[in-house]
């Protein structure tokens, strides 16, 4: 097999995995959870996206990717940590504009990664040396698209949660 098949069937692999977790472990528990903590809980997955400004540190990747790509990458990711993390803290602070803010950051990042997923399709990213950053696109990334669909799921859901865990005590969902 060669590198770029052996990319695709990596990152399908993640997302299949991470799929059934999503389906038979991470759903049921936060079920279990207010809103507010289920979706706390699903943002932290983005605050760590700002791993990808690693693709900015010259050395580090394939040097004759091109730069289109890796600063909307690199950029798209940073910003989407920075939404996430302001919104993990509006969530916790009950601030009324918590839940849009939510859906503002969740759906910045999902386009962001449409975005990231035609630049890899359309220059065959697999290609070019990914050096450590073959872990972000064929591990991390599975694991964020699945963090996204379960964001989405709880916002449509939203009318329905659980309402009587709405005013948890602070730090209970991370107890």
């Amino acid at each position: 097999m060669n590198n770029v098949a052996i990319f695709w069937m990596q990152l399908f692999t993640s997302l299949f995995v991470c799929g059934l977790v999503a389906v038979w472990y991470v759903g049921p528990s936060l079920t279990k959870l207010s809103r507010n903590s289920a979706l706390t809980v699903l943002l932290f997955v983005h605050v760590l996206r700002y791993v990808g400004t690693t693709e900015l540190v010259p050395g580090m990747i394939d040097p004759t990717l091109p730069t289109d790509f890796v600063f909307s990458a690199a950029y798209g990711d940073l910003l989407e940590a920075a939404l996430a993390l302001v919104s993990i803290i509006a969530l916790r602070g009950h601030w009324r504009i918590a839940i849009a803010l939510v859906w503002v950051t969740n759906t910045w990042g999902f386009l962001d990664l449409l975005n990231g997923v035609r630049g890899v399709l359309q220059l065959n990213v697999p290609r070019f040396n990914l050096a450590t950053l073959w872990y972000v696109y064929t591990f991390y990334a599975p694991v964020v698209v699945t963090s996204h669909l379960m964001i989405f799921w709880v916002l449509i859901k939203s009318k329905s949660w659980d309402s009587s865990l709405a005013r948890e005590p602070a730090g209970a969902a991370l107890a």
